[in-house]
């Protein structure tokens, strides 16, 4: 022991076992302490706090976690049907997790699979069976949703990013307001708004449901209807072929599309030139992310910004929280907001 009563532990990782002897109390007092279980005078718990910092010593997340028959791992499972990659959106999302869950000593296990729907559903009886997860984060809403069932049967917590489209009482996070609650929310009917005052005819490939039903409503109560609506999956390549689809059609050319993410803005902005036109001169765009590279494109792109690690991290806090885990700050989303930039313009007379 030095002059300052600290027990230099420097060959080895420091034990409970240093703790105790340097707060002169049983390994199980420790424990207790650590745990916040058992009656501990505040005298005794003060001893063993000092000796932590002394030690600088932290709990080996294993053990805590064989006590506890835990695993101190959060899954992840992303079905990406003919695309085994994570998208800029998912990478943040990742990024927002991670921010919360690594420095609790929780570790995220990824699963990308490009499966059917009985498939995926075998991954998280795999991750059930076998103990590998404590809970699991689910995105992607859809319609007819069965996982929510499967995993209150198969007793794996779960939270969902979004909100449910069939009722269901999984505990869900969301800044997109329900169709229910549509005046509330923000980004959607902004969307709207902002092209219905530009052009006479925008278009757009479909987003989520929800999304487009609140676009839909904000443009007939500006006195204005979509002429067409595209159902596209997200990739930039089935963007890039339906709006040339668009812009190759026959009758009137449209003036702006909106669409469901930035990159599949960045896709349609690329096949409006390949045809000579101009954006936002002659066609304006907005994208639906607020991914960072959206502000360096040329023009830049009018999007809609809803921040995916702000998500991610407020997910994570929420899962843990029904994990028992003691989170001081509350899950909050900030709303989306519409990002005015060059893609926009009003439309040519």
């Amino acid at each position: 022991m030095d002059e300052e009563g600290v027990v230099p532990v420097t060959a080895r990782r420091a034990t409970i076992a240093d703790v105790a002897a340097l707060a002169g109390v049983s390994r199980g007092a420790v424990s207790k302490v650590m745990n916040g279980t058992g009656a501990i005078s505040p005298a005794t718990a003060a001893r063993v706090h000092d000796a932590v910092r002394k030690l600088n010593w932290t709990p080996n997340p294993a053990a805590v976690a064989l006590r506890r028959s835990r695993s101190r791992n959060i899954g992840l499972v992303l079905n990406r049907p003919g695309a085994l990659e994570i998208g800029p959106t998912s990478s943040l999302l990742i990024s927002g997790l991670e921010s919360v869950l690594a420095p609790r000593s929780y570790g995220l296990l990824l699963y990308l699979i490009d499966q059917a729907p009985e498939d995926e559903a075998r991954a998280y009886r795999n991750l059930a069976d076998d103990r590998r997860v404590d809970g699991v984060v689910l995105t992607d809403s859809r319609y007819g949703d069965g996982r929510f069932a499967l995993m209150r049967s198969l007793g794996l917590p779960a939270v969902l990013i979004g909100t449910p489209a069939d009722d269901d009482p999984v505990p869900y996070l969301d800044n997109d307001p329900p169709r229910r609650r549509r005046r509330r929310g923000g980004a959607p009917a902004g969307a709207g708004a902002h092209p219905h005052r530009l052009h006479r005819r925008p278009r757009r490939p479909r987003p989520a449901r929800a999304r487009r039903e609140m676009f839909d409503s904000a443009m007939a109560e500006a006195g204005h209807r979509p002429v067409a609506s595209i159902a596209a999956d997200y990739s930039p390549e089935s963007s890039a072929e339906h709006t040339g689809r668009l812009l190759d059609g026959a009758g009137p050319r449209p003036t702006a599309i909106v669409y469901g993410s930035d990159q599949m803005a960045i896709a349609g902005i690329s096949a409006a030139r390949g045809r000579g036109l101009r954006v936002p001169a002659d066609l304006s765009v907005i994208g639906f992310d607020g991914l960072p590279i959206g502000a360096w494109l040329d023009p830049p792109l009018t999007t809609v910004h809803r921040d995916a690690v702000q998500r991610g991290s407020a997910i994570a806090r929420m899962l843990l929280a029904l994990l028992g885990e003691q989170i001081d700050e509350e899950p909050h989303l900030s709303r989306p907001r519409l990002l005015l930039r060059g893609s926009t313009a009003g439309a040519a007379r």
